[in-house]
């Protein structure tokens, strides 16, 4: 059964809107930040590394964005347009703003975090000008990410893009993106994360960031009834993400679809979700049934997790559909699915 129905006629097939910022990893990883000298720089930001993956995949991708005006500006939007995403809605900052920086610290295999400067971010001024119903009226689909919603006036575009979404019949994906940084108050994310999901199609997130969404609402509820809980506000597709355990995509006629990661030796413990949604929107968008889009989607955040970076080492269908079939191969034709 398809769930969503996607307006061929319309030339882009995802226009996202947040962050576009600049990941630095260490390349002698395995050490503490403090004890780590060298970086590589890579193109960061959770929606940014989404159009890259369904760019990858061959999916034409807009974007609603502010960056720094600076060479950093400058990289981000290249690395965009070199990939095949329309920058034609990417504005410069007129203030001084700066792009964010992203640190991360890669532990061990199993351990990772980041740490990010975001004090006056580029991307969270984006404004409601910013913001061209034209534009959306040419996207199959639109994406914001959570953090779009955390400060003014970016939060305000988002609301926009998301009324105008709704007015054009346009699906909305909310990509939930919980960080801390930027937020004032957890009831302050409850507020305008219970907004935008109360308006979606697709919502993907974690169990933690969903308890986020409904703290205001009743945050002590299991995932059956955070799904219905959502159906019945109109999402047709709600997918709560467990990490290593796996994620399950409830849809709105009552059924549940469950997947595990892939096998397959971690370099790192961040960047896999970018890699999910990207493949797991790409199936959606291919009109696949559910399952076949989870297994594309767990498949991918496997290959992420065993690279160094994100936007860099997001695979194309070739890639992903070989890895399938080689773990397939090794382990089972059940390798992933319960």
């Amino acid at each position: 059964m398809k769930y969503l129905q996607f307006d061929a006629t319309r030339p882009l097939d995802l226009t996202l809107l947040g962050r576009v910022t600049i990941d630095f990893n260490p390349v002698d990883y395995y050490r503490t930040l403090a004890q780590s000298t060298t970086y590589k720089k890579y193109l960061g930001g959770s929606p940014a590394n989404i159009a890259v993956g369904l760019s990858r995949l061959g999916k034409k991708c807009g974007f609603f964005a502010r960056v720094s005006d600076d060479r950093f500006g400058d990289y981000v939007t290249e690395y965009f347009s070199n990939d095949g995403i329309d920058t034609s809605h990417i504005r410069r900052c007129e203030h001084g703003e700066k792009i964010g920086l992203t640190f991360t610290e890669i532990l061990s295999e199993q351990e990772s975090s980041i740490l990010m400067y975001r004090n006056r971010a580029a991307d969270l001024q984006l404004c409601v000008d910013d913001i061209d119903e034209e534009y959306v009226k040419k996207s199959k689909a639109l994406l914001i990410s959570g953090t779009a919603l955390a400060e003014s006036p970016s939060r305000e575009a988002a609301l926009k893009a998301l009324f105008l979404a709704k007015k054009t019949g346009t699906p909305v994906v909310f990509d939930i993106d919980y960080r801390e940084y930027n937020w004032k108050s957890k009831d302050e994310v409850g507020i305008y994360y219970g907004i935008v999901a109360g308006q979606a199609d697709v919502i993907l997130g974690s169990r933690e960031e969903y308890d986020f969404a409904q703290r205001l609402i009743r945050p002590e509820m299991n995932d059956e009834e955070t799904a219905s809980y959502w159906h019945k506000r109109g999402a047709k597709i709600v997918v709560i993400k467990h990490g290593k355990k796996g994620s399950t995509a409830y849809t709105n006629d009552g059924q549940n679809f469950s997947i595990k990661p892939f096998p397959i030796k971690c370099l790192k413990g961040f960047g896999g979700g970018d890699g999910y949604a990207s493949a797991f929107l790409y199936g959606l968008l291919e009109g696949w049934d559910i399952i076949d889009c989870l297994e594309f989607g767990s498949a991918s955040a496997s290959l992420l997790v065993a690279s160094h970076s994100c936007s860099d080492s997001m695979p194309n269908a070739a890639k992903i559909q070989h890895y399938i079939a080689e773990c397939k191969k090794q382990y089972g034709e059940l390798v992933a699915r319960v």
